[in-house]
């Protein structure tokens, strides 16, 4: 392991465009349960039942109920060695982007400001009805009340986090596909790659002959194609490869 994580550090010291790409097991170790693991949320709840839009416009009030059980981890969390140590990174001007899956805010907590959320965020909320855009956090308050949240013309609020049966943004998914066409290193890390279309944003790195490294607990499907897979913990592993988990570096 250390001889694996001597290269990827090899190879990330001499990358100057370094693009990002965390999923749930990114936040893992700031006391946020993933989605895919034996004990993460999915194996405790049916995602079709409970955050597909379909079921949010069913019934709304269900699904703030288990959305807020969701919600108390992610608001009590902190950022992790592995969100600071990316954050230090594109302070050094060399981080293209960071694509993440996650909802949580915590790479913007790090520091870092090149964030693409491909799931969106709970910094504010739509109306399902007029499109109107308000703060998430009267929003979400509200939902902790027991009720769901609605708009001045009557319809719902829905959080800016992207629901199953739900399309991306447009644009940050070309922003997220433009920064890991440019880089001249891609880091997977806490992300299973399996969800789409994010499972597929690698190619454009991997066709191009960019190193690859992968930083994830379980398998993933491109851990034959990657230059480096890491089997650890992100929170010791990735500030190892970035060079920030050593006093002074």
């Amino acid at each position: 392991m250390d001889e694996i994580i001597a290269a990827a550090r090899a190879l990330a010291a001499g990358a100057r465009r370094v693009a990002v790409l965390t999923g749930a097991g990114f936040s893992r170790p700031s006391g946020i349960p993933d989605f895919r693991s034996p004990e993460g949320v999915w194996a405790r709840s049916d995602p079709t039942q409970v955050a597909s839009i379909g079921a949010f416009r069913q019934n709304p009030e269900a699904f703030y109920h288990w959305f807020w059980g969701l919600l108390e981890p992610v608001m009590a969390a902190r950022p992790n060695p592995a969100h600071l140590a990316v954050a230090a990174l594109e302070a050094e001007g060399r981080v293209e982007g960071v694509v993440t899956q996650n909802i949580d805010g915590l790479h913007q907590r790090a520091g870092s400001r090149r964030v693409f959320e491909l799931h969106g965020n709970l910094r504010g909320a739509t109306c399902l009805e007029c499109g109107r855009q308000v703060p998430g956090e009267p929003v979400l308050t509200a939902a902790r009340r027991g009720r769901a949240p609605r708009c001045s013309c009557g319809g719902l609020l829905k959080p800016d986090v992207v629901l199953f049966d739900e399309g991306l943004p447009r644009g940050v998914f070309w922003l997220a596909q433009r920064a890991i066409e440019q880089c001249d290193l891609l880091l997977i890390a806490g992300t299973s790659l399996e969800v789409a279309p994010a499972c597929d944003l690698p190619l454009a790195a991997l066709d191009r002959g960019v190193p690859v490294v992968i930083v994830n607990l379980a398998p993933t499907p491109l851990d034959d194609r990657a230059t480096a897979v890491v089997r650890a913990d992100v929170a010791t592993a990735v500030p190892a490869i970035l060079g920030y988990d050593l006093p002074g570096n």
